[in-house]
């Protein structure tokens, strides 16, 4: 009896550890994602090349992961021709997502981008459905309608509205949750080789390699002290912030991606819809955001509509009867 009581505590304890793991990650990922954005935003008001700064941000990942790889902070992978071209799709849309979101957001306020990033679980349900084999319950289909709503009337009533950043952020909202489910789908082969943080790591110098070149051609060498100086831009506060952007952009997707690990697709894309809702509030304080009555009804619309969605997510379909 004894011994029974003492491993049923014992798995409690592990339980409550695993709880208090798991709600660690998701504060540091909403946290480093509120000083990604309120940086990155700085830095894309004056400096116009999403493609470069974006590649930026890749490039300084990539030296970090090189870092943890040289002085053994993290084990060097050995990884197979294989895996790599089974990574390559991963990379791809990992860099589409961010190239969008940071289009977005050079293009509309960080709240509005935000909003429309709250459709990320409709996205969600339709590519776990397509990929995955999870198809939603009625409860859940109808549980989208708010947040489809919400963004709608949130968008007519946006005083940074533009196409271009509307389209973007819902390129943004496809791409990522298509990562999302690939890497799902490639993490649960179990290789060894592509834990989490490999995956990531690996994503993040494919990607910087990937984009480098594209940056170059599409804007040319634009980060650079001399062109800012030409522009009449102060460099330093241009170099230092999108530095802080970028380190605040490699710690927020490691974590998202230790997280999506220990959840399903679906459950990183609410989480990933209550970050939403950190992230407006603290921009519109930050930036002093002009935002409407109805314009904050269709916010809050969408975003009761997240919650509700993680509220039926739960529901399980009744078993036919035989």
């Amino acid at each position: 009896a004894t011994a029974a009581e003492s491993a049923g505590e014992g798995e409690k304890s592990g339980s409550l550890v695993k709880t208090l793991e798991l709600g660690l990650l998701f504060g540091l990922w909403y946290l480093f994602n509120i000083y990604f954005n309120i940086y990155n935003k700085q830095v894309l008001k004056v400096f116009h090349y999403p493609v470069t700064i974006s590649a930026v941000q890749f490039a300084v990942g990539t030296i970090i992961v090189s870092l943890m790889w040289t002085f053994n902070l993290y084990k060097k992978p050995k990884v197979s021709g294989e895996q790599l071209v089974a990574i390559v799709p991963l990379a791809l849309v990992h860099i589409l997502g961010n190239l969008f979101t940071n289009m977005s957001l050079g293009k509309v306020a960080v709240s509005f981008t935000h909003t429309i990033k709250a459709m990320e679980p409709f996205f969600s349900v339709v590519l776990s459905a397509m990929f995955l084999g999870e198809l939603p319950t009625l409860w859940v289909v109808g549980s989208l309608l708010p947040i489809v709503g919400g963004v709608v009337l949130a968008s007519v009533t946006e005083a940074s509205f533009n196409w271009p950043g509307f389209w973007s952020a819902m390129a943004s909202n496809l791409a990522n949750q298509s990562r999302n489910v690939l890497s799902k789908k490639l993490m649960v082969k179990k290789e060894e080789s592509l834990d989490n943080i490999t995956l990531f790591s690996i994503i993040t110098i494919m990607s910087f390699i990937l984009l480098a070149p594209v940056a170059i051609f599409v804007e040319g060498i634009k980060f650079t002290p001399a062109y800012m100086q030409s522009a009449g831009l102060n460099v330093k506060e241009v170099v230092v912030r999108s530095l802080l952007a970028a380190l605040s952009f490699h710690a927020y997707q490691q974590v998202s991606y230790m997280i999506l690990q220990r959840v399903s697709p679906v459950t990183h894309s609410v989480g990933n819809c209550v970050k939403r809702v950190v992230v407006i509030v603290s921009s519109v304080i930050f930036f002093k955001t002009p935002v409407s009555l109805i314009n904050s009804l269709g916010t809050g619309i969408a975003l009761a509509g997240v919650f509700l969605y993680s509220r039926v997510k739960r529901i399980k379909p009744k078993a036919k009867a035989a």
